[in-house]
């Protein structure tokens, strides 16, 4: 206890150098750490993002790209797919639900996804959860609407609110559906998934709003169909973006994706939501190995920096070592208490890079999640971040073993001598 008090007071007595010691080793762990847990963090999101969904069914293309825009609404579709085909296989005996999708609209740069009620009875993330809702209900009218937490809290929508959607996908369209409003109907409850990035309606209203379109071309002035002249009974879906399904058993699933993947009717691919999620995590695997290289070159640099700081005043300290020698102090406890004030920098170091990966996560996941569509999901402390966190302390302790060996061979004589 003797040595820690005399560490720590030493330590203190040279603040500023101590500080931005502790300072350059905490901003070396913070890049190492935050490095693992965003990469954890964004792992558990994406894959927390949809359970319980055996297949996603496209249109012909590679996995990752359907999974992206199917899911978690980034990027652009290949094609539609048919709704005969659609109906082929939700009605197929293997199928015990399916989940259609379709996308192509937006709103203030929000995603519009036209589904059907099997969204809000079938959908779960996070294993289990299902959707809710904070205020209202699901839509069912033509032109109702369903909107995400995120959207609301950012667009200060309410129940009741009228909303003009987008064609395409730009934040600022010129051409909109202002003819036809939708009218809110219901606030999803907070799911931290892109659901909440999200507006819902009804595959009918996505219908109704291109009804007087033609070839992607918007109807010319004067030409509008508006909104009071619109049934039910005269619209007819013919396409929709992906739907998601799940089997009745998990032996059928393989068998299903073989036979929507060579399916004659038109061509379709079905994925496997985890494998081609292992896609994704194997095309980042380069970019994460170099991140953390990087962020490894950036800790030895620091753990270098305490180093240099403890044997720069190692001169300064020989009157101080020669006064602790005087007292009563064994050489070999002059060579510890070195190595035990390099252990402190080292921990304070990397317990305050620790704490700051953690404020910076929960500070800026929404953001992320919002900005840039990537679900960051609020991961604890893995095995190999409790290994950084030993190594790093251990590292300090051992690199404090070469200014404690200067301090040790200075003899009693040479530091009363000194000037």
């Amino acid at each position: 206890m003797t040595l820690l008090m005399l560490a720590w007071k030493s330590l203190k007595s040279r603040a500023v150098t101590t500080g931005l010691t502790i300072f350059s080793i905490a901003l070396s762990v913070m890049l190492l750490v935050g490095v693992d847990r965003v990469r954890d963090g964004a792992q558990a999101g994406f894959s927390g993002t949809l359970s319980q969904t055996d297949l996603v069914v496209g249109a012909r293309g590679g996995s990752l790209p359907l999974l992206l825009y199917a899911v978690f609404h980034i990027g652009t579709g290949n094609n539609d797919i048919s709704i005969d085909s659609y109906n082929h296989f939700r009605n197929h005996p293997s199928v015990a639900w399916t989940i259609p999708i379709s996308l192509g609209d937006s709103h203030h740069g929000f995603r519009v996804v036209a589904t059907d009620d099997n969204f809000y009875e079938h959908y779960r993330y996070r294993r289990d959860h299902t959707i809710q809702f904070a205020e209202g209900t699901r839509p069912s009218g033509i032109f109702d609407a369903a909107i995400g937490s995120e959207v609301a809290a950012r667009l200060g929508y309410k129940l009741g609110q009228k909303i003009v959607l987008s064609h395409g996908l730009e934040r600022v369209s010129l051409e909109n559906h202002a003819d036809k409003p939708f009218t809110v109907v219901g606030i999803l409850a907070r799911t931290s998934t892109p659901v909440d990035r999200a507006l819902y309606i009804t595959l009918y209203g996505d219908e109704a709003m291109h009804i007087d379109w033609k070839d992607g071309t918007p109807p010319a002035i004067g030409e509008e169909i508006p909104a009071s002249k619109i049934h039910k009974e005269d619209l007819h879906i013919d396409q929709i973006s992906a739907f998601l399904l799940r089997t009745k058993s998990r032996v059928d699933t393989l068998l299903l994706q073989r036979e929507i993947n060579t399916y004659k009717g038109e061509p379709l691919t079905a994925i496997i939501p985890a494998f081609a999620l292992q896609d994704l995590w194997s095309v980042l695997g380069y970019a994460d190995i170099a991140l953390s290289l990087v962020s490894a070159a950036v800790l030895v640099v620091g753990l270098l920096a305490m180093l240099i700081a403890l044997y720069t005043v190692l001169n300064e300290r020989r009157r101080e070592i020669a006064i602790l020698r005087a007292i009563g102090l064994h050489a070999r406890q002059i060579f510890g208490l070195f190595v035990l004030e390099s252990a402190l920098i080292s921990a304070l170091g990397t317990l305050l890079g620790l704490g700051a990966v953690y404020v910076l996560l929960w500070l800026f996941h929404v953001p992320i999640e919002t900005h840039f569509g990537i679900p960051l999901a609020m991961v604890g402390l893995s095995q190999r971040v409790v290994l950084y966190v030993f190594g790093v302390i251990f590292a300090g302790a051992l690199l404090g073993c070469i200014p404690a060996w200067g301090a040790y061979r200075r003899g009693l004589v040479d530091g009363l001598n000194a000037h």
